[in-house]
């Protein structure tokens, strides 16, 4: 289908990416259905795009909510054409430091809401056979990163979840995407990431270390959000989306230098790993 007759569902657009993609969309003739954690239907880009931009309250965390949030959407706009799982938060701190009270609303928000508004708009895409899924998964979704163990985990999650949907859906006409952007530069460091309350002094030179580094780079992140909007609306008009797309130089270093790692170990340890098997 075409850019200009689609309807993008884009969650987490109060601020930030969600805001970028929503606007660049519109941009190219398509309409919005934004959500917002903020209790307003309203917004700069209803009134800037009369009637092809809509708000919609949700809060991610209230699973019981989403689906009858995407029926409000569907009915509003007659259907979901491309799903943007946006929503998202940052928690930095070492696995040790970090409570269950801390990373369980996170897992709420990057995983369990992301899977439910998922399967709310798989029937109507199904009906269709037609849809692109796209979620934003991180650079640290693919390579684990210090001080990042629980956003790391709930983003790795986040691609184990939609590699296996990607395959299920194929024959359905529907397309996954996973984004792997690096250090983009928006609100995500800043008030947007939590912070584990306990601090143990023996993570000081690695977890705490990443604590103090992303106050201080806040601000400084090497990615324009602009234009990770843009490649974001380049891949929802290509026939043929990649699975994975790896947004900015800081990402593509990490995730290739992880690869050449983890070639080498499987390569070290091929023989201890074909010894396995029952005698022939």
């Amino acid at each position: 289908m075409s850019k200009g007759n689609r309807t993008w569902l884009i969650t987490g657009c109060d601020k930030g990416m969600g805001e970028r993609i929503a606007e660049a969309a519109l941009r190219q003739g398509d309409n919005v259905a934004a959500t917002l954690l903020s209790q307003t239907e309203t917004g700069p880009l209803s009134t800037a795009f009369d009637g092809r931009c809509r708000y919609y309250h949700l809060d991610m965390r209230d699973l019981d909510s989403i689906a009858p949030t995407v029926s409000r959407i569907e009915a509003d706009f007659g259907k979901i054409d491309v799903l943007v799982n946006n929503a998202g938060y940052g928690l930095v701190g070492a696995a040790e430091e970090t409570t269950e009270s801390e990373y369980r609303p996170l897992f709420d928000v990057n995983f369990f809401g992301m899977t439910e508004i998922t399967k709310a708009v798989l029937p109507g895409m199904r009906s269709r056979r037609h849809g692109h899924i796209i979620s934003t998964a991180s650079q640290v979704g693919f390579v684990a990163m210090v001080g990042y163990a629980y956003y790391s985990a709930s983003k790795f999650a986040m691609e184990g979840f939609c590699e296996a949907l990607a395959v299920e859906t194929a024959p359905l006409g529907i397309k996954v995407t996973i984004l792997e952007p690096g250090a983009v530069r928006t609100d995500f460091a800043g008030g947007s990431m939590k912070s584990a309350k306990r601090s143990i002094e023996d993570y000081a030179s690695t977890a705490g270390r990443v604590r103090q580094l992303v106050k201080d780079n806040n601000g400084l992140q090497p990615n324009d959000p602009q234009k990770i909007a843009e490649a974001i609306c380049t891949i929802a008009n290509d026939e043929a989306p990649p699975l994975r797309l790896v947004l900015g130089l800081d990402a593509l270093a990490a995730i290739e230098k992880k690869l050449d790692r983890t070639r080498k170990t499987i390569d070290q340890w091929r023989d201890l790993a074909s010894s396995v098997g029952f005698d022939a």
